[in-house]
């Protein structure tokens, strides 16, 4: 990647702007270049964070979207999340990042992501990193975790909400456009109120649960964090859908006409 070719990274821009700039002809490998410019962990900076993209993990996956790009005929408008920057809680599988639940004895590296990381990425969307979290996810305020207590946005003094603490922050922050979490009990709706974002909990069986480290297996579900209702609603529309791999998944969600 020329690094001269890097651009700041851009801050707080929702789905619809990030399409707006590619539209009107900004490159990813440009716009998305810095997100790889510190240390893949970098926890010791911003504890958000358990691990972040590095510079293979993000060309590989540049490379990618280009591939996804030709296959579209080179129509953005086809991928839907072509080239946005997403986070997930690091309960949830992305191959080759390894899961720790923020348990780092309990951590495994995945052969295949998540159902609802793949049909992002096939949506054109960018992951560049994995966020902390209340270990396994047990816990509503965000201060469960060896990697330290995440930070309310607005006063450090105040607590995150968890247990999905890191994809709030994120998403909060502006570095992420959109985030997933989890929410059993609360943990990606209680964390987005308390960074004042939209937290979206879909749904029971609508987002596979497939390659996410249960909570409560009969409960979780996958939730998203967003700056907009619209943007928590496109992000839905492409990560939902049925998964033969989640044996709670649905055809339909529930009360559909």
């Amino acid at each position: 990647m020329n690094a001269a070719a890097t651009q700041k990274q851009p801050a707080g821009w929702t789905i619809a702007q990030w399409q707006a700039a590619y539209r009107g002809g900004a490159q990813p490998e440009a716009l998305l270049a810095s997100y790889a410019a510190e240390p893949c962990d970098n926890t010791d900076k911003d504890n958000a964070w358990i691990r972040r993209v590095d510079r293979v993990q993000l060309d590989e996956q540049l490379d990618g979207l280009r591939l996804l790009l030709a296959a579209a005929g080179g129509d953005i408008s086809r991928l839907p999340l072509y080239g946005v920057p997403f986070a997930i809680k690091d309960n949830i599988d992305a191959a080759g990042w390894p899961t720790t639940a923020a348990c780092p004895a309990f951590a495994y590296t995945p052969q295949e992501d998540a159902t609802v990381v793949r049909r992002l990425r096939a949506a054109g969307a960018i992951l560049i990193g994995k966020t902390n979290l209340d270990q396994f996810a047990t816990g509503l305020v965000g201060t469960r975790s060896p990697h330290g207590a995440v930070a309310n946005t607005f006063n450090p003094d105040y607590v995150s909400g968890g247990s999905s603490s890191g994809s709030a922050s994120v998403v909060a922050r502006g570095i992420a456009a959109f985030s997933l979490g989890t929410d059993t009990a609360g943990s990606g709706r209680v964390p987005a109120g308390f960074n004042n974002i939209v937290g979206l909990k879909p749904t029971k069986g609508w987002l596979s649960t497939a390659g996410v480290v249960p909570a409560c297996r009969t409960l979780d579900c996958v939730s998203i964090f967003a700056l907009t209702v619209d943007d928590a609603d496109k992000v839905a529309q492409v990560a939902g859908g049925y998964d033969d791999a989640d044996p709670y998944s649905r055809s339909v969600p529930a009360g559909a006409a």
